[in-house]
C-alpha cells in the first residue's frame, strides 16, 4: 500500500469536508454536498490540483453510520478507503484546539498520512450484514427507550402514594406493551435473517455453542467483524471491546492495569452480559471465578478476564469451524 496522497474527510448529514495531504503537508481543503454530485465534484478537484490516480490515494473517514453511505457506496470501487473510530483518531492526535468540519478533516488526513503502515482498507459487507446492522440498531432504540420508561416506574416506591404511582404506570402502560412488542418483533426478524442464510447460520451455531453467548451478542461480533473478514484476530478484537487491561505505571507510582476507554461499548456491554451469565451456566468458568475471587481478585477484574476468554473461545470455534466442547483438548502435535 504506496499511497502517495492522503485524504480527511469530515462527515455530517449535509455536507462532506475533504483534506488532501501529501509527505504529511496540508494541499487542499474542499467542502461539497454529502451527495454523488458533491463526491465527484471533489474527484475532479482532486486530479486538477495533484494530478494523482484514485489508486495511489487513501481516503480516511471516521464512522458515522448511514451518513458515510453516499461516500462509501462511490468510492469503494475506485480507491481504498479506511473507516476508523473516531475516539482512536481523536486518542492519536493528543491535545487538539478548536473543532471545526475543516479541522477535523485535516486532522483526519494528517491522521491517515502518520498511521499509513497500520491502515486497515475497508471493504463492503454483504447486504444482509447491512440488514443486520440496522435490525440491531433498531433493537438498541427499543431497549433503551423501554429502559427510559420503566426506570421512574421501578425508583418511585417510597416517594410516591400508591395512588399516584398507579396512575404513572397506567400512563405508561400501553407505550411499554407496544415498545415489547416491537422489540420482540425485531427479535423475530433477527432470528429469521439469520435462518435464511446459510453462513450466518453456520457462524451463529459455532458462536452460540459457547455458553453465555446469546443471539444478541452473537450477531453484533457477527457485524462488528464483518463475518469475521474485518478481524480475524481474537486480540485485536479484544482490544477493539475494551476487555485488555493496560498497565499504567510511571517511576515509582505503580497504577493498576486498566482498559482502554476506547473501546466500542455497546460490544463491551453485551461481553460483559455474557460473562455473567458464562460465570452462573458454565462449570469451568464459574469454577474459574469463584477461585479468582476467593484469592482475593477484584471482582470486576476476574469478570473482565472471563469477557477476554469468551472471545478468544469465538474466535478458536470459528477458526476451527466447530462447536465449542468443555471437554475439548488441543491435539498435540
Amino acid at each position: 500500500m504506496n499511497f502517495t496522497h492522503f485524504i480527511g474527510i469530515d462527515v455530517s448529514k449535509d455536507t462532506l469536508d475533504f483534506a488532501v495531504v501529501a509527505t504529511n503537508k496540508i494541499l487542499f481543503h474542499q467542502q461539497v454536498s454529502n451527495d454523488k454530485k458533491g463526491i465527484t465534484q471533489f474527484l475532479k478537484e482532486l486530479r486538477k490540483q495533484t494530478k494523482a490516480k484514485l489508486v495511489d490515494c487513501l481516503f480516511c473517514l471516521e464512522f458515522t453510520g448511514i451518513y458515510n453511505n453516499p461516500l462509501l457506496n462511490t468510492l469503494h470501487s475506485q480507491t481504498s478507503i479506511w473507516v476508523e473510530r473516531a475516539a482512536h483518531i481523536k486518542d492519536s492526535l493528543g491535545l487538539c484546539r478548536g473543532k471545526t468540519d475543516k479541522l477535523d478533516s485535516k486532522r483526519i488526513a494528517l491522521f491517515a498520512y502518520k498511521n499509513r503502515e497500520d491502515a486497515r482498507l475497508w471493504s463492503p459487507p454483504r447486504q444482509v450484514i447491512s440488514q443486520l446492522d440496522r435490525l440491531t440498531a433498531q433493537r438498541a432504540r427499543l431497549t433503551k427507550a423501554i429502559k427510559l420508561l420503566k426506570t421512574p416506574l421501578s425508583n418511585t416506591e417510597g416517594f410516591l402514594s400508591k395512588d399516584d404511582r398507579k396512575s404513572n404506570q397506567q400512563a405508561c402502560c400501553q407505550s411499554l406493551i407496544a415498545l415489547k412488542a416491537d422489540l420482540k418483533a425485531t427479535d423475530k426478524s433477527i432470528a429469521e435473517v439469520v435462518e435464511n442464510d446459510p453462513e450466518l447460520k453456520h457462524l451463529f451455531e459455532r458462536m452460540t455453542s459457547i455458553k453465555g453467548i446469546s443471539q444478541t451478542t452473537a450477531v453484533e461480533v457477527i457485524i462488528t467483524t464483518n463475518e469475521f473478514k474485518s478481524i480475524t484476530d481474537p486480540k485485536k478484537y479484544a482490544f477493539y471491546a475494551g476487555v485488555v487491561p493496560f498497565e499504567h505505571s510511571s517511576g515509582q507510582r505503580k497504577g493498576k492495569p486498566k482498559v482502554s476507554q476506547m473501546a466500542n461499548k455497546k460490544v463491551k456491554s453485551l461481553l460483559h452480559l455474557a460473562a455473567l451469565s458464562a460465570i452462573q451456566h458454565c462449570s469451568e468458568l464459574k469454577a474459574y471465578y469463584e477461585r479468582k475471587v476467593a484469592e482475593g481478585k477484584n471482582k470486576m477484574l476476574v469478570i473482565n478476564n472471563v469477557r477476554n476468554k469468551l472471545v478468544l473461545r469465538i474466535f478458536a470455534c470459528v477458526r476451527d469451524d466447530r462447536n465449542y466442547d468443555e471437554k475439548y483438548k488441543h491435539a498435540l502435535a
